[in-house]
C-alpha cells in the first residue's frame, strides 16, 4: 500500500471513528488498510429491502483514491447480494460511480451512501439481464469488466448497466 493510499484511508477511518457513519451504514471491519466491510440497510417503510442488511466490501489498491476501490456486495454463507437490476448474484455491481464517474474526492462512506440510495430507489427485486452468463465468465475483480451504461433520454439518468456480452 502506498503512502498516499494509507494516509488517505487513515484519515477516512479517523473521520468514521470521530463522526460516525450515516444512518443505515455501519463499518463492520477495517482490520487493514487493504479491505473494509460495511453493513448497509435501506431506511424507510416503503423500501422493498425493509429489514434486510447487505455487506459491502471495498478493496483498496496502491493508487486509491486516484483509482476506484474494488467494490462488491458479499456473497457468502452469511450475506447475500441484494436482488437489484445492477447487482449480479456474485456481488458485482454495475454502477458508473465505480467506473468512469469515479472521482478522487469521493471516499468509502460516499460509496456506501450511493449504494444505499441505489437500493432505496429500486422498486423491483430482480437480477440483471444475463446474470447467469456474466457470473459464469466474470473476472474475480469487477473492475476488469468493461461496463456499458445506457442513458434514459427522457429522464437524463442511467437506466441500465451491463457488461458488453449482455447488451440489451
Amino acid at each position: 500500500m502506498s503512502g498516499l493510499s494509507t494516509k488517505r484511508l487513515m484519515k477516512e477511518l479517523a473521520d468514521i471513528k470521530s463522526k460516525g457513519t450515516p444512518e443505515g451504514i455501519i463499518l463492520l471491519s477495517a482490520d487493514s488498510m487493504d479491505e473494509w466491510v460495511f453493513l448497509i440497510s435501506v431506511l424507510g417503510d416503503e423500501t422493498i429491502y425493509k429489514g434486510e442488511t447487505f455487506a459491502l466490501r471495498m478493496k483498496f489498491g496502491n493508487r486509491y483514491p486516484i483509482d476506484v476501490p474494488e467494490v462488491t456486495f458479499l456473497a457468502n454463507g452469511q450475506y447475500q447480494p441484494p436482488m437489484h437490476p445492477h447487482v449480479y448474484s456474485n456481488g458485482h455491481i454495475c454502477a458508473s460511480i465505480l467506473g468512469n464517474e469515479w472521482s478522487p474526492v469521493l471516499n468509502a462512506v460516499a460509496i456506501c451512501i450511493t449504494m444505499q440510495s441505489m437500493l432505496a430507489s429500486n422498486k423491483k427485486k430482480e437480477r440483471p439481464e444475463g446474470n447467469d452468463r456474466y457470473v459464469r465468465s466474470a473476472p474475480s475483480n469487477p473492475k476488469l469488466t468493461r461496463w456499458h451504461y445506457d442513458d434514459d433520454v427522457s429522464t437524463g439518468t442511467k437506466s441500465s448497466c451491463h457488461p458488453p456480452m449482455t447488451r440489451i
